[in-house]
């Protein structure tokens, strides 16, 4: 069973009520925002679609703090009969997502860990399992995380920009990428370019990454949000019903995965991440980053 709060495919009823958003009724107000500390949610009502954007400086981590109010919006946009498919992107140039916080992962207790990785866990079942159309329009780097959120939407369209790259690359800092990003990458890319991908801990160009099919398209900048609207209209135009029972069929067996070794994962992850020699590597990881910044 699905833990208590969490909705992903494998648990909500065909169509989950989204017929109804289809039916005739009278005008709705063009268009209304949410904003927290670290996202901000813009919600078209004409259209249907929810533009969420990254606001966590400087990189947009994914710390535990940003990990919650992702899937706070993310579910207010579910039960928001008025919203239909969501466009995922960044409010800071050139970054879209660094991945997950790194402070969140060193020095910390084992309950913190825990607490880290159930937010962790708890943000990929909602997005890879929602029944809302999901766009990734990536304007900027995409490590590790960040790539876990491109790869988990419908539609992947990044920025053309050879300063930009996109990958799981825990491998370059001394971790290892669970099962379930190496599932959802395999299912975007095969078995074996993700196979040397994460041994590697490549991080892509954005050629390199189309080419690979990691991303479904590149823009000039100017082009991406135009981009990613048509591509939304163009999923949008499609029954919902039809759509969301499909999406479902292909995900329920990587969400069935980690829903059945949730706990398994949890203790997996807290064994490993508390090892003095991971713990090492991190503080190695985190002073380079100081340096770099200096």
């Amino acid at each position: 069973l699905c833990p208590p709060g969490v909705l992903p495919l494998c648990r909500r009823p065909p169509a989950w009520g989204r017929a109804a958003r289809q039916r005739p009724g009278p005008p709705l107000a063009p268009c209304r925002a949410f904003s927290n500390n670290k996202i901000l949610v813009e919600l078209d009502e004409s259209s249907g679609v929810a533009m969420m954007k990254f606001k966590s400086p400087p990189v947009n981590s994914l710390s535990l703090d940003f990990l919650t109010e992702f899937c706070i919006s993310l579910e207010k946009l579910e039960n928001d009969r008025a919203c239909r498919g969501v466009i995922f992107t960044s409010a800071i140039p050139k970054i879209f997502s660094s991945g997950l916080d790194i402070t969140e992962m060193c020095g910390k207790s084992t309950e913190h860990y825990a607490e880290f990785w159930r937010a962790v866990q708890e943000m990929w079942l909602r997005l890879y399992g929602s029944n809302m159309v999901t766009v990734a329009a990536i304007n900027g780097s995409s490590p590790a995380g960040g790539c876990l959120i491109a790869l988990s939407c419908d539609y992947r369209i990044m920025m053309e920009n050879p300063k930009f790259s996109i990958g799981l690359n825990e491998a370059q800092l001394g971790i290892v990428a669970p099962f379930w990003f190496k599932d959802t990458f395999v299912n975007v890319v095969g078995h074996r370019v993700a196979e040397r991908s994460l041994q590697l801990g490549s991080l892509h160009p954005p050629p390199e990454a189309h080419k690979l099919g990691l991303v479904d398209e590149l823009v000039p900048e100017e082009k991406l949000q135009e981009k990613a609207a048509a591509v939304m209209a163009q999923w949008l135009a499609l029954p919902d019903h039809a759509r969301q029972l499909t999406k479902s069929m292909m995900r329920k067996a990587v969400l069935d995965r980690l829903v059945a070794h949730r706990e398994e994962d949890i203790q997996n992850f807290v064994s490993f991440i508390s090892k003095e020699s991971i713990q090492k590597s991190l503080r190695m990881y985190m002073e380079m980053l100081k340096k770099k910044k200096s």
